[in-house]
């Protein structure tokens, strides 16, 4: 790949000497690298919150700010970026610290130009590595949905393969899994891979239906059947003619019901409520339960001949702790489609986020997953997701006490914008009104800060809390 088209990695260098600027930027200039340099140890800050860069070098004593605490807010922000301390004031005491806060390395002054070169030609070439991964995860991602379904872990493909060896050929077909796995994927994948693509594909969740009207949302009724009846209807066989039916949590179908069905299935006939003529139909059915149906049958909930017939072929949805190693590329789709639907430029999670996501057990499974992206992906003020932007019960003790605290002082409903302007607020109210301050614990420069207070029509009582704070 040439450097005209890969994207530029950027590097910052704080130091409140301004020689020493000139010199570092001079001497670490090469193409493909965006050098910045800042004087100001909070300006640095806001630069690497609006910037991103991949490597900071930072001096250690500062006015206003020390390096060790500059590298505390970094590694805060984004614990991946490269961070290196140099000082003319070395111990033994300060390097350890430094090291154990997160620093990639602790330079003593007068720094060797020549080490130093070298010292970020490795941090470069590692980042540019990482560029690459994230473009081949993105093309990974392209070639690891089928039919909407995202993975590629050994239990996703065999589940992938099953589908294709079967989708020719069924006529009845039984999906189980957990709530929330996907089985309502796997159905619409087994109709549009089937000769019957073109027809109709028809739903009926089965938990959501009252008892008694069951046959008649299956299999109609004529007008004058019961009361209520004013019409002919014909059921959801009838207009599922020549296409698919989706019988979702069927194990929620009444016994009764259960019998109709199965000659239903047989016959490919179906008899309208109150009628006495029979309909052909030509039907392919899908089934899906969250039950475990041998259970049901020991048990007398369910008929162990509809369940023979429906199980010929069945096929079973992981749960997502099953198959863990699909968490990247799941990340990633759910995070692409809420940066769209919300028009939000999200580039993906930090590190510890992702850790934070990997050991959590998902007893919602892919279904909480997306629920989780989605709030974050509302909630987040950088392009960056966080623990912070998590629902609260992923981001206990996850950070920075004041992120914390707004984020948990926030109603976790609103619109985007809405939710937006309560942050601002919050963040304002916990700086004391101090702009500087909001901005870095929402994890924002100051010009975006600027940005949102004109859009949400806060400045007025921006510049008031200014005054009365002194700034």
């Amino acid at each position: 790949m040439s450097v005209a088209t890969t994207p530029a990695l950027s590097l910052l260098i704080i130091d409140d000497n301004e020689k020493s600027l000139e010199l570092l930027s001079s001497a670490l200039a090469q193409p493909g690298l965006e050098i910045m340099t800042a004087s100001d140890p909070e300006e640095g800050l806001d630069l690497v919150f609006e910037k991103h860069p991949q490597i900071v070098l930072t001096d250690l004593v500062m006015p206003n700010l020390t390096g060790l605490q500059v590298l505390e807010r970094i590694m805060e922000f984004d614990p991946s970026t490269e961070v290196i301390l140099m000082t003319a004031h070395y111990s033994t005491e300060s390097a350890v610290e430094a090291i154990k806060k997160g620093a990639s390395d602790y330079l003593n002054k007068p720094i060797s130009l020549a080490a130093l070169r070298e010292r970020v030609a490795k941090l470069v070439e590692e980042a540019r590595k990482q560029q690459r991964s994230r473009q081949l995860e993105g093309e990974l991602l392209a070639n690891s949905e089928f039919e909407g379904i995202v993975g590629r872990g050994p239990v996703m493909r065999e589940m992938v393969m099953q589908i294709r060896r079967v989708a020719p050929h069924y006529r009845t077909m039984l999906i189980a899994g957990e709530t929330g796995t996907g089985k309502d994927l796997v159905a619409r994948a087994l109709h549009s891979l089937s000769p019957v693509s073109a027809g109709r594909y028809v739903v009926l969740n089965c938990s959501a239906v009252v008892e008694t009207l069951f046959e008649s949302e299956l299999f109609g009724h004529i007008k004058g059947s019961f009361t209520g009846a004013t019409n002919d209807k014909a059921g959801l066989f009838e207009h599922a003619h020549g296409g698919t039916l989706f019988l979702d949590e069927i194990g929620d179908m009444p016994l009764a019901t259960q019998a109709k069905l199965l000659r239903v299935l047989q016959n490919q006939e179906v008899q309208r409520v109150g009628s006495l003529s029979m309909r052909k139909v030509d039907v392919r059915v899908i089934a899906a339960t969250n039950h475990n149906l041998r259970t049901a049958v020991a048990e007398k909930r369910f008929r162990e001949d509809l369940y023979y017939r429906l199980s010929m072929v069945e096929i079973r949805v992981p749960r997502l702790a099953e198959r863990k190693e699909d968490l990247p590329l799941l990340e990633r789709y759910f995070i692409a489609k809420f940066a769209s639907q919300y028009k939000k430029e999200i580039r993906g999670l930090t590190h510890r986020a992702q850790v934070r996501l990997s050991m959590h057990s998902w007893p919602g499974n892919v279904r909480e997953l997306e629920n989780v992206l989605g709030h974050a992906s509302m909630m987040a003020m950088s392009d960056t997701i966080d623990i912070q932007d998590f629902p609260s019960y992923l981001r206990s003790h996850a950070g920075p006490e004041d992120a914390v605290q707004i984020q948990a002082s926030t109603p976790e409903v609103g619109t985007l914008a809405e939710q937006e302007r309560l942050l601002i607020i919050r963040a304002l109210e916990t700086a004391s009104g101090n702009q500087s301050q909001a901005a870095r614990i929402l994890r924002i420069g100051r010009d975006a800060l600027r940005y949102k207070l004109k859009k949400h029509n806060l400045e007025t009582g921006v510049v008031a809390q200014r005054s009365e704070s002194g700034e």
